[in-house]
C-alpha cells in the first residue's frame, strides 16, 4: 500500500499539472490571438507587427524583445512612439509569442536567432535599420551587426545580456533542460509554479520603478507561460552563457554604429558586467546610464530612450533606412 501511494502520488501531481497546463495553454491562446502577420523563413513562420506614419518614414527601426515578453510589450514600450515617425516592425522572437522554433537547444542560439530575424527582414524589404534588443535580445543585436549588416544600418542594446560572468557556467541546467525529464516538467509543474512566482518577478524586473497597471495583460505576457513557450525561454537560458562566451570575442569586429543603454539600479541584468563592458569592447559605442532606473528604462523614461533610438536613425539616414 505505501508503495502505491509513492508511486500514485507523484503520478497524480504530474496528470493534475499536464491538464492544468493544457487548459491554461488553450484559454490563453483565446485570449491573445495573433496581432500581426507572419512570414516563413527556414521552415517556421515568424510572428512580427508593422506600423508607421501616414507620411513617409523617417527610417525603419526593429524592436526585439527580452525574456518571457513578446512582440506587444514591445510596441507598448516603445513601437507605438516611434511608429509616429518611423516604419517599427516589431517581432516575437522565434519560439516566443507566435512564432515558430524547430526543436533542439541549437534553434536557441543567439546566432541562430538572429539568422531567423534577418531572414524574414530580407523578405521584408529592410535594409539598414535601427535594430533594438531588449535584455536577452542583447545576444542577438551583435550578431545582427557582425553577420547581418545589410539588414542593420545600427544596433541599441537596451539593458542587454551580452558578456559572461563568473560562475555563469551551469552545465547541470542544460543538461536537465535538454532531457526527457526536462520536456515533461515543462508540460507538467512548471507553469503552476511559475504562475504563482510571477507577482514577485514582476516587481523585480521594474524595480525600484513600479510595474504599468495592467502591463500583464495589455502586453500579452500570460503568451509566455505557455508549455512550449516557457520551454523555449528556458533554452534560452540553457546556452546563454556559452553563447556570450564565445560571441564577446568578436565585439571588437563591429563596425556600425551602437549605442548601449541601460539603467544604474537594474536588478535583472548586471549593468556594469554587461553595458558598460559591451560599450568598452566595442570601438566608438556610446553608452547612456539612467540614474535611478532599472531594467525597463522603456518606460521609466521613455523620452530618453527614443532620443538614443532616434539619434542612431539620423546617423544611418544617409543609407536610405528600410529601403532597397
Amino acid at each position: 500500500m505505501t508503495l502505491l501511494l509513492v508511486i500514485a502520488v507523484p503520478l497524480a501531481f504530474l496528470a493534475l499539472g499536464a491538464a492544468f497546463s493544457y487548459l491554461y495553454a488553450w484559454t490563453i491562446e483565446r485570449r491573445y490571438p495573433p496581432t500581426g502577420r507572419f512570414v516563413a523563413v527556414d521552415g517556421c513562420r515568424l510572428h512580427y507587427r508593422e506600423e508607421g506614419p501616414k507620411d513617409e518614414p523617417r527610417g525603419t527601426v526593429i524592436l526585439l524583445h527580452g525574456a518571457s515578453s513578446n512582440l506587444v510589450e514591445s510596441m507598448l514600450g516603445l513601437g507605438r512612439s516611434l511608429a509616429q515617425s518611423y516604419r517599427v516592425l516589431a517581432f516575437d522572437r522565434p519560439g516566443h509569442g507566435w512564432s515558430e522554433r524547430k526543436p533542439g537547444l541549437g534553434e536557441a542560439e543567439p546566432a541562430r536567432q538572429a539568422a531567423m530575424i534577418a531572414g524574414a527582414l530580407r523578405q521584408l524589404g529592410v535594409r539598414n535599420a535601427v535594430i533594438v534588443g531588449h535584455s536577452w535580445s542583447g545576444t542577438i543585436v551583435p550578431h545582427l551587426a557582425l553577420d547581418h549588416a545589410d539588414v542593420a544600418g545600427a544596433i541599441l542594446v537596451l539593458s542587454g545580456i551580452t558578456s559572461p560572468w563568473p560562475g555563469g557556467y551551469i552545465g547541470w541546467y542544460r543538461r536537465l533542460i535538454d532531457s526527457r525529464v526536462g520536456w515533461l516538467l515543462m508540460r507538467t509543474l512548471a507553469v503552476p509554479v511559475l504562475l504563482m512566482l510571477r507577482p514577485p518577478m514582476k516587481r523585480k524586473t521594474f524595480r525600484p520603478q513600479a510595474a504599468p497597471r495592467d502591463i500583464v495583460t495589455e502586453g500579452f505576457i500570460p503568451l509566455a507561460f505557455r508549455p512550449r513557450t516557457y520551454e523555449a525561454n528556458m533554452q534560452d537560458f540553457a546556452v546563454m552563457y556559452d553563447a556570450v562566451l564565445r560571441q564577446s570575442r568578436r565585439y571588437r569586429e563591429i563596425r556600425l554604429p551602437v549605442t548601449v543603454v541601460a539603467g544604474d539600479r537594474d536588478e535583472i541584468v548586471w549593468t556594469d558586467l554587461h553595458s558598460v563592458s559591451f560599450a568598452r569592447e566595442v570601438p566608438g559605442a556610446e553608452l547612456i546610464l539612467m540614474p535611478g532606473i532599472g531594467h525597463m528604462p522603456q518606460y521609466a523614461d521613455q523620452e530618453t530612450v527614443i532620443a538614443a533610438v532616434m539619434a542612431l536613425a539620423e546617423r544611418v539616414a544617409p543609407a536610405r533606412i528600410g529601403v532597397d
